[in-house]
């Protein structure tokens, strides 16, 4: 298949348009050029987006894809009427629609939150955020009696970041804390974690995958040797299963697949927006 440049053009950030495009495109064995373009709010910024698109259109000879999420008015006649790529407005493909069905009018919102200062679910994510960050990787045993779910595993996990994806796409206040060679010893959950166990959830790894991300961090290292990730990865499921523990095994998952995974176990709600 001929290799295509992708835009996703937007009025406001992008982040709708380059999520729904490129999940589209992710149906598709080819590699494409993306190019975002967000806050596209004016008829001059049309234009200028226009004239790029238009000249990556004559440069590869093929037209490019452009996807939209744009609300203005003014702005969407611009590309419509002289981009030369495949246009895929994707507010017009859906939202028009659910007005017809709905027999309501749109607000033609820019964004997630118009205003961020009075939206309540913008400052539950920010709060979260800040709490993912004050417990990241065992650093804070204070209040993880808030925490909405503790996530425990070896080093390099996935921990850190399926926190705060969390914290950043749905307001869950994650912290996380790593199993360490002296829990094995003891083979016991870690003191300060056993009184919130109903919030533990375990990120597990292969071995072999592990033992190829700590040689990035620290090569020819035992911490990295594949004995040493065999070991450890066997201790902290073992210490998982006799403490009854819910976990899954990141190593062919998405950050988003887990972060569904866990929601669906210890905070379905928040899988509504």
């Amino acid at each position: 298949m001929p290799h295509r440049t992708a835009f996703f053009i937007s009025d406001g950030t992008g982040i709708t348009a380059e999520t729904f495009g490129n999940a589209i495109l992710a149906q598709f064995e080819a590699k494409h050029r993306r190019v975002r373009l967000p806050f596209v709010d004016d008829a001059d910024k049309a234009h200028q987006a226009v004239r790029q698109i238009n000249h990556v259109a004559q440069v590869e000879g093929k037209r490019p894809l452009v996807f939209l999420t744009v609300v203005n008015m003014e702005v969407l006649e611009v590309i419509k009427t002289h981009c030369h790529g495949m246009i895929m407005d994707m507010f017009g493909t859906f939202v028009e629609p659910l007005e017809a069905e709905l027999g309501i009018k749109s607000n033609h919102r820019v964004g997630r939150f118009s205003d961020a200062s009075k939206s309540q679910a913008y400052h539950d994510r920010i709060e979260a955020i800040n709490y993912s960050l004050a417990h990241d990787d065992g650093q804070s045993h204070a209040d993880l009696e808030g925490s909405d779910v503790i996530l425990v595993g070896v080093s390099r996990s996935g921990k850190t970041p399926t926190s705060l994806y969390l914290a950043m796409q749905y307001g869950v206040k994650a912290s996380n804390y790593p199993l360490i060679p002296e829990d094995f010893e003891r083979r016991q959950l870690p003191p300060a974690l056993v009184p919130h166990r109903k919030k533990l959830f375990g990120l597990t790894i292969d071995p072999m995958r592990l033992s190829e991300i700590r040689n990035e961090r620290r090569p020819n290292s035992r911490y990295a040797s594949l004995e040493n990730c065999r070991h450890e990865v066997n201790e902290a499921e073992s210490m998982m299963r006799r403490a009854g523990v819910r976990w899954l095994s990141t190593t062919t998952k998405s950050i988003e697949e887990i972060a569904t995974t866990i929601l669906q176990e210890v905070r379905p709600e928040r899988l509504e927006y």
